[in-house]
């Protein structure tokens, strides 16, 4: 599958993030799912291919240095849209040893509304090669406004962009199971790629391996399937082809927040610079390793500027 632009945006919730960085002291940023991956890919792209993020914030000075940030980091902010009434919403990391979990305030997050305007939404990805979105972009919006985004998201592949998603289910943002699997559902019916985690497709689905989760996304027309297994290999399926690369060993973890969006990262940069799916595995593979040894959803920019050596010319 050939990316015909090395244009990216990546749609969802960016929230301010508080992560542990011991002593019982938390360091305040800004995080969300697609948000990490997008924000990844353009520290290690660079002036290789333009990242942007489409989202809602509020009006108020966190939000207004939140862009600030994201567009002083590289990527178009273009696409995110202000809000009157609302504001960012907010997570809090808890560790248990390096495991995470997550205490969230966004019943009053902008980001909820942003596919209230479906021509903003279309001239925010009009021009992307790349579409990157997950479950949670799903899961915050209103039912009516998942159909707006469905239908946008059709149209652009319609110009031809490539569709990339990452179910990434989260129970408490569902209203039900069944609402999470036909949503989900219709939204496979519109991907390209699919990167999921294999744990969160036994939880939602009843997978009983990667094979089981491989399988029914081929089904369901996804041409590209990179399933993430934790520290097992990634399995991997492309127009009928199908294979395995083994996760190196990682001694040095911190916090595996943000660990599978960073593999997305990885994997999505290199399929944009033209690298082949297994190729791309590797690269998915040490970005998040590099997440893993740091603490919340990021790591330090620095260190991900550092790899873009990795990340050279790609296939025209």
């Amino acid at each position: 599958m050939k990316i015909q632009r090395r244009s990216m945006v990546a749609i969802g919730e960016v929230m301010v993030e508080l992560a542990p960085v011991g002593a019982g002291l938390y360091r305040k940023g800004m995080a969300g799912d697609t948000f990490n991956t997008a924000w990844h890919m353009a520290q290690v792209l660079g002036e290789q291919a333009h990242v942007g993020y489409v989202t809602r914030v509020g009006q108020d000075k966190i939000s207004q240095d939140c862009v600030d940030e994201i567009l002083a980091d590289g990527l178009d902010v273009s696409g995110i849209a202000r809000d009157a009434d609302r504001v960012m919403g907010l997570y809090l990391i808890e560790l248990d040893g390096v495991e995470r979990s997550f205490h969230y305030w966004r019943s009053v997050s902008a980001a909820k509304g942003l596919a209230d305007d479906p021509g903003a939404l279309g001239r925010a990805i009009g021009q992307a090669g790349l579409i990157h979105l997950s479950g949670i972009t799903l899961a915050i919006l209103a039912p009516a406004a998942r159909q707006t985004l469905f239908g946008v998201l059709s149209g652009a592949r319609q110009a031809g962009a490539v569709v990339s998603f990452d179910p990434n289910f989260r129970p408490r943002l569902w209203s039900s199971r069944s609402e999470a699997q036909e949503s989900l559902a219709q939204m496979l019916a519109l991907t390209d790629i699919a990167l999921p985690s294999f744990d969160d497709e036994a939880l939602l689905w009843g997978d009983g391996a990667p094979a089981d989760t491989l399988a029914r996304m081929a089904a369901a027309g996804v041409g590209e399937v990179v399933i993430k297994n934790g520290a097992g290999p990634v399995e991997f399926g492309t127009q009928g082809a199908r294979g395995s690369v083994p996760t190196p060993p990682l001694a040095d973890i911190c916090d595996t927040t943000g660990a599978g969006d960073g593999f997305n990262a990885g994997y999505l940069a290199a399929r944009l610079l033209g690298r082949s799916p297994a190729e791309a595995i590797g690269a998915g593979q040490g970005l998040s390793a590099e997440v893993l040894r740091h603490f919340g959803a990021r790591a330090p920019k620095d260190r991900v500027r550092a790899m873009r050596g990795l990340f050279g010319p790609g296939a025209a």
